[in-house]
């Protein structure tokens, strides 16, 4: 209990500290971090990926510079971070956040459709809640950014559209609307294409089949009994004009085979999502630059599409050059409440499995910014881009450890939350308040 007040206590300096930093930087303000332990996921890191006692210069709300040993530019809000590792502000690259609230409340959940006609035209973006009381939650977990993404539509394998996400509560939180178009092959999905992951390949290649013959006059040379209905071919002649990633989330070897077969047939960008045995066709996925959002935690098998699951998966496709990122899906409260300090562990545990500690860093930072096309103002502290940062208690694969300050955009946010004035409130700490007894026990 001591060790639990203590961590208590310097959390709570922390959150003063921060909200008080907040109050004084103004708009607009330059600020530098010294004598930092900067991450940045650019090449200035080097082979290490790091800077020791650096300088980050932050100016409009953008980086502009990440430099060894340099002074602060003249009238810059100094912070120092000695001691500290800071990093680019963490992203998961598939959650539920702003679409849910209690998982298991059915009119709380905005993440799928049951039935009715949207299929690929099924649009998370108009559910979004900035209101959200997880929203803080994982902000003050270090996640800035983040994935929402549709888990099911009325359609044999089509989900829907995902969108990426700002950490801004009560704000405008969509950075990017129809991000990726998702589908899902196998497993439980395969009821939907009337119990065959065959016939769900073969519905999936004609609905790009009659996306392709959708103009604005409507369909030019297609079969009078077409089976996509005119919103989702819409979605789907959109996502091939427009190149928009697919996201498949398959699990089997073969299934991934196949998902690698049809990119290349329809020119489309193909993430894999899920990936439970992509170790086994790591050379073909890295060959045609199929990005891979994988759990580390997801070494045993929970259905027959799963049977090579292993812990190493993350490092052996790193090795054969594919593009990662991280999420965990094994639980519904890691896509939502737990989305932060989930994600963290997780790669903790690639790191312990022979994941390079950098290359964990950038499959939390800038590598789900390249994959959903945010990379151009996010992911990486280079110059020009958004200073969404986070300076860490410890390190930052552990759960142990936690945020001292995280900036979105050069402003300091509030690591308030419902959690931490629940245990401001109730905690034997609170003995010296006011409270009930029952309160103070």
């Amino acid at each position: 209990m001591a060790n639990n007040s203590a961590t208590h206590a310097t959390l709570r300096c922390t959150f003063v500290a921060a909200l008080l930093l907040g109050a004084v930087v103004a708009h607009g303000e330059t600020i530098a971090i010294v004598n930092a332990q900067a991450w940045p996921m650019t090449d200035a890191g080097g082979a290490q990926g790091r800077i020791d006692k650096a300088t980050i210069v932050i100016r409009d709300g953008r980086y502009e510079s990440v430099e060894a040993g340099t002074a602060p530019p003249a009238g810059a809000r100094v912070v120092d971070a000695a001691g500290k590792v800071v990093t680019p502000g963490l992203m998961n690259a598939n959650t539920h956040l702003g679409l849910v609230e209690v998982s298991s409340l059915e009119e709380t959940r905005d993440h799928g459709v049951a039935d009715g006609p949207l299929g690929a035209a099924f649009d998370v973006q108009y559910g979004l809640n900035a209101n959200s009381v997880l929203l803080p939650s994982v902000l003050a977990d270090g996640l800035t950014r983040a994935v929402a993404s549709p888990t099911s539509a009325a359609d044999a394998a089509f989900l829907g559209m995902g969108a990426v996400l700002r950490i801004v509560p009560g704000g405008d939180i969509l950075d990017r609307a129809r991000a990726a178009m998702y589908a899902s092959i196998g497993g439980g999905a395969a009821k939907k294409g009337g119990g065959s992951r065959s016939a769900q390949w073969q519905l999936l290649r004609n609905a790009f089949d009659e996306a392709k013959l959708y103009t604005t006059k409507g369909m030019i040379g297609a079969p009078r009994d077409q089976l996509q209905n005119v919103l989702n071919i819409q979605a789907l002649r959109a996502m091939l004009d427009q190149h928009m990633p697919l996201v498949m989330q398959v699990s089997r070897e073969s299934d991934i085979r196949q998902a690698v077969s049809l990119a290349d047939d329809y020119r489309i960008p193909l993430i894999i999502l899920g990936g439970a045995e992509a170790w086994r066709c790591a050379d073909l996925l890295a060959r045609h630059k199929v990005a891979v959002v994988i759990d580390p935690e997801a070494d045993l098998p929970w259905n027959y599409d799963e049977l090579g699951s292993r812990a190493d998966s993350a490092a052996i496709l790193q090795r054969a050059g594919v593009t990662i990122a991280l999420n965990v899906s094994g639980n519904t409260i890691y896509l939502s409440h737990n989305a932060g300090v989930a994600l963290r562990e997780a790669a903790g545990l690639a790191v312990a499995n022979g994941l390079p500690r950098l290359d964990a860093l950038k499959a939390l930072t800038v590598n789900p910014a390249r994959i959903f096309g945010i990379a151009d103002h996010y992911g990486s502290m280079a110059h020009g881009l958004d200073a969404d940062l986070v300076i860490w208690n410890g390190d930052p694969l552990e759960p142990g450890a936690a945020p001292d300050l995280v900036l979105m955009r050069g402003v300091p946010a509030s690591l308030v939350t419902r959690q931490t004035l629940l245990r401001d409130r109730y905690a034997p700490k609170a003995a010296q308040n006011p409270w009930p007894p029952a309160y103070r026990n």
